[in-house]
């Protein structure tokens, strides 16, 4: 929901680091390097070992916050670098809550996490498919003035919402089980926003639906 603002906040700041890590570093190893950290830490949580894996959570974050700045400012930008970032980032965010039911594997914790995996998987393709679309008849990213390399039809839990929720999951474990439930209701919350903004965005038929 405030990716977009934030995003230019965050190349503002972490321009400097993009910058002094110079052109010869690849953005893709950056965001390999990232999913392994992101990897490490779904092991630390299924360890139970909260603190540290909300640290790597941390530090996978950043990185991954500066693979597409790196590729930015040194001119190095890619259609495969802006899949391969996407693709990962979803591996690590269906991997840690596997870790954590690892770490709590009781019945009511598994329905949730099926029920927020499940919700996660229907989001991608709400979002996935309809960028695909949007991109095809024009109205994609470059036309929007976007600087993802796909356009991403807005919802109420983005990026900079799932970096809260997941944090949160470290952080207050006692409570996962209700921050599972409720991250899940919101992204099937996003799922039936899309679903209204492409009826209305997209061209339809004439006649009933």
């Amino acid at each position: 929901m405030f990716d977009d603002w934030l995003r230019h906040f965050k190349d503002r700041w972490m321009t400097p680091l993009a910058l002094l890590i110079g052109p010869r570093v690849s953005p893709n190893a950056v965001t390999i390097i990232a999913a392994l950290v992101g990897l490490y830490c779904a092991y630390l949580a299924s360890q139970g070992a909260m603190t540290a894996a909300f640290v790597t959570w941390v530090v996978n974050r950043l990185l991954d916050a500066i693979d597409g700045l790196q590729a930015r400012v040194h001119g190095r930008q890619s259609d495969f670098g802006g899949y391969l970032d996407i693709m990962l980032d979803h591996v690590v965010y269906a991997a840690i809550p596997i870790g954590l039911l690892i770490s709590h594997p009781t019945p009511t914790f598994g329905i949730v996490t099926a029920l927020l995996l499940g919700a996660y998987f229907v989001n991608g393709a709400s979002w996935m498919y309809l960028a695909a679309i949007l991109e095809r008849i024009g109205t994609g990213a470059r036309a929007r003035g976007e600087l993802t390399t796909i356009t991403m039809p807005p919802a109420i839990v983005a990026g900079a919402e799932t970096i809260v929720f997941f944090s949160l999951f470290f952080l207050l474990p006692q409570y996962q089980i209700q921050l599972f439930s409720a991250m899940a209701i919101l992204v099937a919350v996003n799922i039936v926003q899309r679903l209204v903004w492409a009826y209305r965005a997209l061209p339809v038929p004439s006649g009933p639906v």
